[in-house]
Order: structure tokens, then sequence, then C-alpha cells
């Protein structure tokens, strides 16, 4: 295992692997909303891009990897667009499970759309698109941020409202 140190940066493996769960979650919801429909579909991508701008403009901006390769590639992404907050300001925040909604809401929108669908006109591919969904959701993303991400991380060992609202002691 490599030492908290070597992660200064994340490889960009790490990066790679993070965000192909993340954007295969996005494919398999805008998938499932297109059952509803193109303007839904498209209502949810815009919904997607606001939380990731909001993501990267209220939180990555204040972070350690602000500037620099996190495990999910959005810190070079976030200093480039909203340039670099305060650090203090991160470990700051509090987070809890009222403002972590919007984000369960990118799982929940589609997966709830998906079983209206299959209880009205069950069709085999709306089933696999939603398990699959629902497994990168969970295992996927346990996977992601507890082997690849968060364990490496320096801002975690700094203070992160995440780990703390994720792992309360």
């Amino acid at each position: 295992m490599k030492s908290l140190d070597a992660y200064a940066e994340f490889p960009v493996r790490t990066v790679l692997v993070s965000n192909l769960f993340s954007l295969a979650s996005y494919a398999l919801g805008i998938g499932i909303m297109l059952k509803a429909g193109l303007v839904f579909a498209l209502f949810y991508l815009a919904y997607i891009l606001i939380l990731e701008v909001r993501l990267l403009k209220t939180s990555c901006t204040y972070c350690y990897y602000c500037g620099k390769r996190c495990g999910f590639g959005k810190g070079k992404i976030s200093a480039f667009f909203f340039g670099f907050g305060e650090p203090k300001e991160f470990n700051s925040k509090t987070l809890s499970w009222k403002h972590m909604l919007p984000n369960m809401l990118v799982v929940l929108i589609p997966l709830g759309t998906a079983i209206f669908y299959l209880l009205t006109d069950f069709n085999l591919i709306v089933l696999l698109a939603a398990l699959f969904l629902a497994g990168l959701s969970t295992a996927g993303n346990g996977y992601v941020r507890g082997k690849l991400t968060c364990k490496h991380c320096r801002q975690r060992e700094l203070g992160c409202p995440a780990e703390q609202l994720f792992n309360k002691k």
C-alpha cells in the first residue's frame, strides 16, 4: 500500500476508474430517463451538470486537492474555473443527510422512473439498467470511495465533512 505522501496527487489510473463508475451511473440514469422521453432525459442531464458545477464551486475550491489531481480529477478543473478558496472553510462545513439528498436523487430519480415503467410496462432492458445502476451506486461507489479514493485522501486526514458524516464514531 502506498503511503499518504504518495497521494499528494492521485494516480491517473484512479481518476479514470472513479470517473468510469460515475459516468456509467450517469449513462444508465439517462438511459432509463429516455424511457420517459427526451425532455426528461435532458432535464436529468441538466440536473447532473448543476450538481457537478455546485460541487466544483462550493467544495472542491476549498479542498486540499484544489489545483491538484484528486481521486476524481476535479481539483484541477475546479481551480481552473473557480480559483482557490480558503481550506479552513472546508473543515468548518458540516454535512447532513439533508445536504446529501440532491446527490442521492441522481440515483433515486431514474430508479423511481424504472420502477414505474417496470410496473406499468415491464421491459428487461429497463430492469437490467436499474439493477446495474443500483449496483454501481452501492457496491461500486463503496469500492471507489473505500478502496481507491477516500482511503488515501489527504483532505480526509485534514478534515472532511463527508468523512465525518459517513464514518461517525
